[in-house]
């Protein structure tokens, strides 16, 4: 057995080696995020309702992560996280930023090393990390820029919306936007490699979606989840639209995809709610229950990375340092990084989990995942349903492995792994740094500028 595997995972590796001596250049990289979507709304985690079928393709092209994370339960402390590549928590990045704070400038993007490496840079979407001058896409490594710079905004309302510095002046529906600036980015820079991120804000609120859309999903009763079903099928479609052109400019096999939501959809009050279901998971965005951190995850290159499903845990810290490993940027010690490159996992060259352990702060929130156990303590507004300020809970464990939706806790039955965790995420949280702001009106991620749309033809609002 040992020595197949060892042959497989050479298989692999002449694999790597043969697509970068066949390109003659660094791969592409494309990471895709999704904006508050519910672990079940995927049909690769069993959605009936809702239609995915370019993420499906996507998932079926590459590897489907079943214990993929993020390292916060809200919008902006995630994309921190991804493209610094550090648990944001480090540098105070805590909870969703209000006013003109955004990401330090201390630290250093993933857009920033790449473009020191020759790639084109370009950012489609949702910035949501800083509205000064000096925090926008453009001065954080992003040569180009489509998008908006906070945390929500009208589909369809073009104020806020910035090519570069300056102001959109004609835009029709977000998502479709953001597809087609995404097609052009590629076009533009087909002929050198380029990092593209492309941040959908669908499927957050506002509940904006297209007439045609709606109608497709007129069997569901429910008009938020019609509304959210609507959405969900737009971003999916520009999706598709997007890896179609790859494949037309001929660079499918040079690409490296990532795709993740960037936080688990928001289904409790106290949270400003979009239709989203995380079943089979329990909690929602805002809490370190595995509604809120577990998402959808995939890394797809074809040819390159053998199709197939990865069942250790991962986070997309990860994904930061994936990418610069397969940019053949080599990572020095100083840039203190808390992501692990994935592709070695991917080709059987090592073998286990790629982390030790993965921690979440959140304020008096806590998680620690080792091995198939979670140690936590969460909002108990998963549990009250009040949406008014309610505790957070006892410390509870839980084995994921067993117990995927969190309901039989084992702390009284295994007090002994309790003070294990515990101290382990003890030492950890000994490191961080404070929250640089604190919890407040932005920790629900807006209202931001054209957050509430001019009447239009084809504007519908849940």
């Amino acid at each position: 057995m040992k020595s197949s595997r060892f042959a497989l995972a050479l298989v692999l590796c002449g694999a790597i080696a043969t697509a970068f001596a066949a390109t003659a250049r660094r791969p592409n990289i494309l990471l895709i995020v999704g904006d508050d979507m519910g672990y079940a709304d995927v049909g690769f985690h069993g959605c009936k309702d809702i239609p995915t079928p370019n993420l499906d393709a996507l998932a079926a092209s590459g590897v489907r992560f079943t214990n993929g994370y993020v390292s916060g339960p809200y919008c902006s402390p995630t994309r921190a996280g991804l493209l610094t590549g550090r648990y944001q928590q480090r540098f105070g990045h805590e909870y969703n930023p209000s006013g003109a704070a955004g990401l330090p400038t201390t630290e250093t993007t993933l857009a920033n090393r790449l473009k020191a490496a020759g790639y084109a840079t370009g950012l489609v979407g949702k910035w949501h990390l800083g509205n000064k001058p000096e925090m926008q896409p453009q001065q954080r490594g992003f040569s180009e820029f489509f998008g908006f710079l906070g945390g929500a905004h009208s589909y369809f309302d073009v104020s806020g919306f910035l090519r570069g510095t300056e102001p959109v002046k004609e835009m029709d529906y977000s998502t479709d936007a953001f597809g087609r600036e995404a097609i052009a980015f590629i076009d533009r820079h087909k002929a050198e490699p380029w990092f593209l991120y492309l941040a959908f804000n669908a499927v957050h609120t506002p509940m904006h979606a297209t007439d045609d859309r709606l109608a497709k999903f007129a069997q569901i009763e429910d008009k938020q989840r019609r509304t959210y079903a609507a959405m969900m099928f737009a971003m999916d479609e520009n999706i598709g639209r997007v890896r179609r052109k790859l494949a037309e400019a001929g660079l499918e096999k040079d690409t490296l995809v990532f795709f993740i939501s960037d936080n688990g959809g928001p289904t409790m009050p106290g949270v400003t709610i979009n239709g989203s279901r995380n079943a089979p998971l329990r909690g929602s965005k805002r809490t370190t229950l595995e509604g809120g951190i577990r998402v959808p995850f995939i890394v797809s290159w074809p040819g390159t990375v053998k199709p197939g499903v990865f069942d250790q845990p991962a986070i997309q810290l990860d994904l930061n340092v994936t990418a610069l490993a397969s940019a053949g940027v080599a990572v020095k010690p100083e840039w203190k990084l808390d992501g692990v490159n994935l592709l070695p996992y991917l080709a059987g060259t090592k073998g286990g989990a790629p982390h030790d352990s993965l921690f979440w702060r959140l304020g008096d929130q806590m998680a620690i995942r080792v091995g198939d156990y979670k140690l936590v303590r969460y909002d108990t507004n998963a549990d009250t349903r009040t949406g008014g300020r309610e505790p957070v809970s006892e410390v509870k464990l839980y084995n994921l492995r067993n117990d995927i939706g969190e309901t039989k806790n084992l702390a009284a039955a295994q007090p002994e792994k309790v003070k294990a965790l515990q101290a382990t995420w003890d030492s950890w949280n000994a490191t961080l740094a404070k929250p640089l702001w604190g919890a407040g009106a932005g920790d629900n991620d807006g209202p931001e500028p054209g957050a509430t749309p001019k009447k239009r033809k084809r504007a519908k609002e849940n």
